[in-house]
C-alpha cells in the first residue's frame, strides 16, 4: 500500500508540470487510498487535517449558493473544483517530516522547469503572433507566449510562479541544498518572464518581498535579484519591456479590458449579495452585464479572484473563502516562530510555502487563478508543507 500510495504520488507530482489528465488521474487513486487508510481509527487519530473548518465553511457555502442560484443543475456541476481540496489533504497525508517536503519541492521544480524550458522553445521558436502555425501541434500553437504543455500561458505562469517563490528559500545564503537546485529555478524564471504574464510578475515580486522578514542573509540578494531581474526586462525584447512598462497603464487595451470586467462584476454582485450568483453565475450571466465599450461581451471569470468568489459566492463566500487563508498563514506563521534558528530545512519549508501563497493570492488579483485546476493544484500542495515539520513544531 505504501508502494502504491508513492507511486500514485510521484506521478501526480509529474501530472502536475506535465498533464493534466495524469494530475487528475493520479489525485483520485491517491484520495481513495487516503479514504481506504481512514478506516483504521489510528489512522484516522494520526491524519492531519490542515485548515478544514475553513475549507469545510468555504465548501458549504459554495453548495448552498449553487442550490440557491435557479440554475441548481448547471451550478452544482460548475463546484467541481471543490474535489481537488482533496489535494492539500493527500499531500499532507503524504509528508512524513521535512525531508519528504524538500523531495516534493526538488520534484516540483525539476517538473516545470521541463515545462518552462519547452515554453522558453517555443517563443524562440515562434514565427509571430498567429494563434497556430501548424505542426508539431505542442511547439507552435500559441506559441507567441510560453504555456509549456498547458493550454494557455497564464497557467503555466501561475504554476512557475507557485514553485519558484516556494523553492527560494532554498537557494539563498546560509540553506542547505543541493548544487543543482539554481539551474532549474532559472530555468523556470525565464520561463516565468516567457509567459508575459503581468499579474504572475507582480505575484513573484510580492512572494519575494514576504521573505524579507524571515530572510537575515539574503536580505540584499533578495532585493538586488529583484533590481538587477527588472534592470534585465526593461533591457530586453521590445515586447517583453513594453509588458513590463504598460503593467499599470490605465489605457493599455487588456488593463482597460479588465477594468470593464471588474465593473461589471460589482454590478452583477449588487444584485445577489449574500449567496451571489452560484458557482458557473459569470458564464451564464456576464453577457447581460457586459459594458457596452467592453470587447469581451462573454467570458467565465472577471479576471479577479476575490471579485469571482464574491460575483459567484456573496459575501458568505468571500468571508468563507478569506478565513481559509487567513487560517493558513496564522498556523504556519505559528509553526515558524516555534522553530528554532538551526532548523534549516524546515524554515525553508514554512517560509517557502507562505511567500508561495502570497504570490498566488496577489496574483489572482489580476486573474482567476483559483479556478485553474492545474494551478490551483500546485497550491494546495504547497500550503500543505507546514505540516511536514508538524512533529518538530509541537517539540
Amino acid at each position: 500500500m505504501t508502494a502504491l500510495r508513492r507511486g500514485a504520488f510521484g506521478a501526480f507530482v509529474l501530472g502536475l508540470g506535465l498533464s493534466i489528465t495524469l494530475s487528475e488521474t493520479a489525485l483520485v487513486l491517491l484520495t481513495l487510498l487516503w479514504f481506504w487508510r481512514l478506516r483504521d481509527p489510528l489512522a484516522r487519530a494520526a491524519a492531519p487535517w490542515p485548515l478544514w473548518q475553513p475549507v469545510l465553511a468555504f465548501s458549504a457555502v459554495t453548495l448552498v449558493s449553487a442550490l440557491a442560484s435557479g440554475h441548481p443543475a448547471a451550478a452544482l456541476g460548475a463546484c467541481k473544483g471543490l474535489l481537488l481540496i482533496a489535494t492539500l489533504y493527500v499531500t499532507a497525508d503524504t509528508l512524513v517530516g521535512p525531508e519528504a517536503g524538500l523531495r516534493i519541492l526538488s520534484a516540483l521544480l525539476v517538473v516545470v522547469a521541463v515545462a518552462a524550458a519547452v515554453g522558453i522553445l517555443q517563443t524562440v521558436a515562434c514565427p509571430g503572433s498567429a494563434p497556430d502555425y501548424g505542426s508539431p501541434a505542442w511547439l507552435y500553437h500559441r506559441c507567441y507566449r510560453a504555456r509549456g504543455f498547458f493550454s494557455i500561458y497564464m497557467t503555466l505562469a501561475g504554476v512557475l510562479n507557485l514553485v519558484l517563490l516556494a523553492n527560494l528559500p532554498r537557494i539563498l545564503p546560509g540553506a542547505a541544498f543541493a548544487r543543482w537546485l539554481p539551474l532549474p529555478w532559472l530555468v523556470s524564471l525565464g520561463g516565468l518572464l516567457a509567459t508575459y504574464t503581468r499579474g504572475a510578475w507582480l505575484g513573484f515580486a510580492a512572494g519575494v518581498l514576504t521573505l524579507l522578514p524571515a530572510t537575515r542573509k539574503g536580505r540584499w540578494l533578495l532585493l538586488g535579484g529583484l533590481l538587477v531581474l527588472g534592470l534585465a526586462v526593461l533591457a530586453g525584447p521590445q515586447h517583453l519591456r513594453q509588458r513590463f512598462l504598460t503593467m499599470g497603464d490605465p489605457d493599455d487595451p487588456t488593463v482597460r479590458e479588465r477594468v470593464y470586467m471588474w465593473r461589471s462584476g460589482l454590478t452583477m454582485w449588487r444584485q445577489h449579495p449574500v449567496l451571489g450568483l452560484g458557482p458557473g453565475g459569470v458564464k451564464r450571466e456576464y453577457e447581460r452585464f457586459a459594458l457596452p465599450e467592453a470587447v469581451k461581451k462573454r467570458t467565465g471569470h472577471v479576471h479577479n479572484t476575490p471579485l469571482q468568489i464574491l460575483v459567484e459566492r456573496g459575501v458568505l463566500g468571500l468571508l468563507a473563502w478569506g478565513w481559509v487563508w487567513v487560517a493558513f498563514y496564522a498556523e504556519a506563521i505559528r509553526r515558524l516562530r516555534r522553530l528554532p534558528a538551526d532548523a534549516i530545512a524546515e524554515r525553508a519549508l514554512v517560509v517557502g510555502s507562505i511567500a508561495a501563497i502570497t504570490g498566488f493570492l496577489i496574483g489572482g488579483l489580476s486573474e482567476y487563478n483559483f479556478g485553474d485546476s492545474e494551478v490551483v493544484m500546485v497550491a494546495w500542495v504547497i500550503m500543505a508543507l507546514p505540516w511536514a515539520v508538524r512533529e518538530a513544531s509541537s517539540a
